[in-house]
C-alpha cells in the first residue's frame, strides 16, 4: 500500500496543504511532530500522532521530533479558556519525561511496523532556540509578517473572542507565531520541510508556511489527522476531557500514568463498534491482517478476538513486546478461574500491578498498593470479604479470603480486591 492509500486508510486525514495526496508517494521529506510540556506524560490522544508519524517513517519519511520547551511556558490556546501557566522547574521535568516518552514510543513504534535498526529520531527543544531571542526582533521579524486579519481568522481566536467567548491573552494570542516560527527555524536549519500534527494545531502549523513562503520562497506543508473521537461517547481521547489513559506506566511525579495491566485493559473492553476503527489508528497491522481480524470477530464476536488483537497490538507499541506478551498471559490467567498462576505470572504481576514487599500487615499492604484509600477503608473491605489472595500453583477459583486485619502477607501472592483491582506481594 502506498503512502497516500495507508494514511486515508487509517484515517490519518485531517485538513492540509497537500493539494494531492498521491504527491506523498514520489519523494520522502524530512518532517516532524511536536508536544508541548503540558504534563509529565502524553496521553493516547497524542498516541495517535505518533502512530501518523511511524506511518511517515515506514515509507521513508526521515521523522524528527520537538518538545515545546518554549511554547510550552505560553500554553497552548484551548477553546474554552486561559491555560493556567505552570512553573519553570515544572515545565523542564515535564519537557524531560515527554522526551523520554517520544523517543520509546516511536522506537517501538518502528520496531513493531519492521523498520530494520530504526535510529532514534532527533528531539528538538524549541527553547533552545527561543531564548537568544529579543522582544524586539522577534516582533520585527515574525510580527511584522501577519496582519490582524489573518490571525483573527483562526478558529480557536474567533472562539475566545466572539459572543460568549472568554477572551484571550496577549500571550496565548501570540502562541501561533511561536509556533509558526519554529517551522520556519527547522526549515531554514535541517531542511524539514512538512510538519505532522493533530487537526486542532493546523492553524498554529499553517503559520510556518507563512513565513517559509515569505523569508526562504519555499514551499512547505502540514499534513493533520483528525482528533480520536470515541465513537461511542463521542468524546476526544485527552486529558481535556477528564478521561486521559496515559502512555506512562509508573508515576513521574504527578500522578499521570496508567498501569500496563489498566491500560491493556482498556482496550480489551472497547465495544465492537469501536474496535475496527481503532486497530486502524493505534496499531502497525496491515490493511491483510485487519480485515482478517475483523472477519474472524464477526464470526464469532463472543470471543472478542478484535479487542484482543487491539489490546495486544497498542500495548506492544507502548510498552514493548515482552510487556505486551506477559500482560496478556496475565490477563487471561486472571479472568480464567480454571486458569494456574505460575512462578512466571507472579513475576509478571510485579510489573503490571503496585507491589510490596513479604512481611507486610494486609491492611498496610492494602492501603499502601492503592488498593484501599485509607486504613479505616481497607478494614472495611477485609469485613465485607472484598479481599482475596492468590498463591503460586492455585487457580482464581482457589483464592483465599483474608477477612482478619491482623494477617501478615508472609509469601508471595496476588492480592485481589473485588473482580478486577489486583496488587502482588512478592
Amino acid at each position: 500500500m502506498k503512502l497516500s492509500e495507508e494514511l486515508l486508510w487509517r484515517g490519518f486525514h485531517a485538513e492540509t496543504t497537500v493539494k494531492d495526496p498521491a504527491i506523498l508517494d514520489t519523494q520522502t521529506h524530512k518532517f516532524y511532530l511536536g508536544a508541548d510540556p503540558s504534563a509529565d506524560s502524553l496521553t493516547i490522544g497524542n498516541l495517535a500522532a505518533l502512530m501518523m508519524c511511524a506511518c511517515f517513517a515506514r515509507h521513508g519519511y526521515e521523522p524528527h521530533l520537538l518538545v515545546g520547551g518554549a511554547t510550552g511556558q505560553i500554553g497552548d490556546p484551548k477553546e474554552n479558556g486561559e491555560r493556567e501557566l505552570k512553573s519553570i522547574e515544572e515545565i523542564e521535568h515535564n519537557k524531560a519525561c515527554i522526551a523520554e516518552q517520544m523517543q520509546r514510543v516511536w522506537k517501538l513504534a518502528a520496531e513493531a511496523s519492521g523498520i530494520e535498526n530504526a535510529a532514534e529520531a532527533p528531539v528538538f527543544d524549541n527553547y533552545s532556540w527561543f531564548k537568544d531571542i529579543s522582544y524586539l526582533d522577534f516582533l520585527r521579524n515574525v510580527g511584522k509578517s501577519f496582519s490582524m486579519t489573518q490571525l483573527l481568522d483562526r478558529k480557536f481566536i474567533q472562539s475566545r473572542i466572539g459572543e460568549g467567548g472568554s477572551g484571550i491573552s496577549y500571550a496565548e494570542f501570540s502562541y501561533t507565531l511561536i509556533q509558526g516560527y519554529d517551522f520556519w527555524h527547522l526549515y531554514r536549519n535541517y531542511g524539514i520541510d512538512l510538519q505532522i500534527c493533530g487537526a486542532d494545531q493546523y492553524g498554529n502549523a499553517s503559520s510556518g508556511i507563512h513565513l517559509i513562503r515569505r523569508f526562504e520562497n519555499a514551499e512547505a506543508n502540514v499534513w493533520s489527522t483528525p482528533l480520536v473521537i470515541d465513537p461511542v461517547t463521542g468524546r476526544k481521547f485527552g486529558k481535556s476531557e477528564g478521561n486521559a489513559v496515559w502512555l506512562a506506566a509508573t508515576d513521574n511525579g504527578q500522578g499521570n500514568f496508567t498501569p500496563v495491566f489498566d491500560f491493556y485493559q482498556f482496550w480489551l473492553n472497547q465495544p465492537d463498534e469501536s474496535v475496527d476503527y481503532l486497530l486502524k489508528i493505534y496499531t502497525v497491522y496491515e490493511r491483510e491482517v485487519v480485515e482478517q481480524i475483523s472477519a474472524d470477530h464477526a464470526a464469532a464476536p463472543e470471543k472478542r478476538l478484535a479487542q484482543k488483537a487491539l489490546a495486544r497490538g497498542v500495548t506492544e507499541v507502548v510498552h514493548g513486546k515482552e510487556a505486551a506478551e506477559a500482560v496478556e498471559s496475565l490477563s487471561m490467567k486472571l479472568f480464567d478461574k480454571s486458569a494456574v498462576l505460575a512462578q512466571s505470572d507472579l513475576e509478571a504481576a510485579k510489573t503490571a500491578f503496585p507491589s510490596v514487599e513479604r512481611g507486610i500487615n494486609v491492611v498496610d499492604a492494602l492501603v499502601e498498593t492503592g488498593l484501599a484509600a485509607s486504613k479505616t477503608e481497607a478494614r472495611n473491605f477485609l469485613k465485607s470479604g472484598a479481599i482475596s489472595a492468590v498463591t503460586e500453583g492455585k487457580s482464581a477459583a482457589e483464592s483465599t479470603k483474608i477477612t482478619d486485619e491482623t494477617t501478615i502477607l508472609s509469601e508471595p501472592a496476588l492480592l485481589k480486591r473485588g473482580k478486577n483491582r489486583f496488587a502482588t506481594v512478592k
